[in-house]
């Protein structure tokens, strides 16, 4: 097994050195402009042309209300996502973006004069440092309201610890939301060991039952699963050698809640979305399976309920109901009860 110092090293040069633009990713994990919203395309155009071209992000790292947020940016590249976030927390905001590739890092910098001429305001700061080692960076603790990462968390070696100092580094209420690669199994030593397909973060990717269990120990107790969607592997080489596994972008958002369950529970309270959300007047996401109808009260989970209320989310909704009574798990949020009843055993046997 290679050493994190080999992995970095092999990191930053694939990054670094081997790709030259997206175009010579061999992964469909790069998104494209298809599945980008109509609105956030006029803020992407103010970006740099040659920072666009050395995107290699699996998603787009941008949750709503973030107007005069302060907001870190890890395994922040060229700088696509620091400079898309800093027009949307605005000039009262700050964007603070950390990568270890120089090169990566040289186009950022280079492009800051060009992007605060364009947006009327310098809000960014960049740093080269390694997000394993996050303590030796000028970041304050319970400092940060939004921390992002886009296709990167993959590639580093001890992502426990990571996912432990982005807590850590979050106000409390504040939220990790990323995007990243994950696998249906954990991925076999040989394949992580390939630089290409680790580069290509695949090699990296966790099995996405272990990504929960070291959220759930760095603080994290409820990830919530925005969306997700397959990778296609463009390069037959890379498909031999992951030949069984099967990789997927995904979008997720963690929030820093002392107060979260592990699991759904059911307190028989509800919210109502009042609406005032710019560009989700009618209706907002939190993840991929709550969807809130401005006017229409719906029935939530404790940790729904906490996440809106205990978040930069609690004055667009109304709250009912308390914790003063228990009534089980949640219907319908992915956990049942371990105890089977008697005709349900029956009818469907053993596992």
């Amino acid at each position: 097994m290679k050493t994190a110092t080999e992995i970095k090293s092999e990191v930053s040069d694939y990054y670094g050195k081997t790709l030259q633009s997206s175009d010579d990713l061999l992964t469909t994990a790069c998104c494209d402009d298809s599945s980008i919203s109509d609105w956030m395309k006029p803020i992407l155009s103010n970006i740099h042309d040659e920072v666009l071209a050395r995107y290699y992000g699996c998603g787009l790292v941008c949750p709503e209300l973030l107007q005069g947020k302060r907001i870190l940016d890890l395994g922040s590249g060229s700088g696509r996502d620091v400079y898309a976030l800093a027009q949307l927390v605005g000039p009262e905001g700050e964007v603070v973006g950390v990568d270890m590739t120089e090169e990566q890092l040289a186009i950022a910098e280079k492009f800051k004069p060009y992007h605060a001429e364009k947006f009327g305001y310098d809000n960014v700061r960049f740093l080269k440092g390694d997000i394993e080692q996050l303590e030796h960076l000028d970041l304050a603790r319970n400092s940060f309201d939004v921390v992002v990462s886009n296709c990167v968390i993959n590639l580093v070696n001890d992502k426990s610890k990571v996912l432990a100092d982005i807590h850590s580094l979050l106000k409390p209420g504040g939220e990790f939301y990323f995007s990243d690669v994950y696998c249906n199994r954990r991925v076999p030593e040989a394949v992580r060991n390939d630089p290409v397909v680790y580069g290509e973060c695949l090699g990296g990717a966790l099995y996405y039952k272990d990504f929960e269990r070291a959220a759930h120990s760095a603080g994290f107790l409820d990830p919530r699963l925005c969306e997700s969607r397959v990778l296609t592997l463009k390069d037959a080489n890379i498909e031999a050698k992951t030949k069984g596994l099967v990789f997927y972008s995904a979008t997720y958002r963690l929030f820093k809640i002392d107060a979260l369950e592990t699991a759904c529970e059911d307190y028989g309270q509800a919210v109502r979305y009042k609406g005032g959300i710019a560009h989700e007047e009618h209706s907002i996401s939190l993840d991929g399976h709550h969807l809130f109808e401005k006017g229409r009260i719906v029935p939530v989970c404790g940790n729904t309920y906490l996440m809106l209320k205990s978040s930069r989310y609690e004055s667009y909704f109304e709250f009912y109901g308390d914790f003063d009574q228990h009534f089980g798990l949640f219907p319908g949020c992915g956990e049942m009860s371990p105890f089977v009843e008697a005709q349900l055993a029956e009818d469907t046997g053993c596992c």
